[in-house]
């Protein structure tokens, strides 16, 4: 029995940090409008804050068109040469990543919400050193992501 019930430890202890590391790679917020407008809210925030907006794929019509059902769901596509070319610099690969994505959907409940990876897991991923760019990245999603949604 004991070692049946160390190995359920170490699996829940495995599940639990694999959770922890999941919640930490994305920033996951509600919205409390559709994802249409939850998206056009964020467009009109980066472009304000002079933020190039590349792109919006509807995930939603891309399934529609192969026939098959899926809950709105988008994709914005945005970023800042400023932040990104020095972190493309460190490491070409983060151009992977970049630029930054913020997805909207709606889940089976009808809540819309807004995500986005977490800055600090490109840096991780990446081995990015400039702690500056990154903590600024952080800020700066986190306060228009906020700003979108109020």
């Amino acid at each position: 029995m004991s070692v049946y019930i160390k190995t359920v430890s170490v699996v829940l202890l495995w599940i639990a940090s694999f959770a922890l590391h999941a919640t930490e790679a994305y920033v996951v917020k509600k919205s409390s409008y559709s994802v249409d407008e939850t998206l056009n809210r964020l467009e009109v925030v980066l472009k304000k804050k002079g933020i190039t907006v590349f792109a919006r794929v509807n995930h939603t019509a891309g399934a529609d068109k192969v026939g098959l059902k899926m809950q709105p769901t988008q994709l914005l596509i945005f970023g800042n040469p400023k932040m990104g070319t020095p972190l493309m610099n460190e490491n070409r690969l983060m151009g992977l990543d970049l630029p930054m994505k913020a997805l909207a959907w709606k889940d089976e409940a009808s809540q819309v919400w807004l995500g986005y990876l977490n800055p600090v897991e490109l840096q991780s991923r990446h081995g990015i050193k400039n702690q500056a760019i990154i903590n600024k990245m952080k800020k700066a999603l986190n306060g228009l992501t906020d700003k979108a949604l109020k």
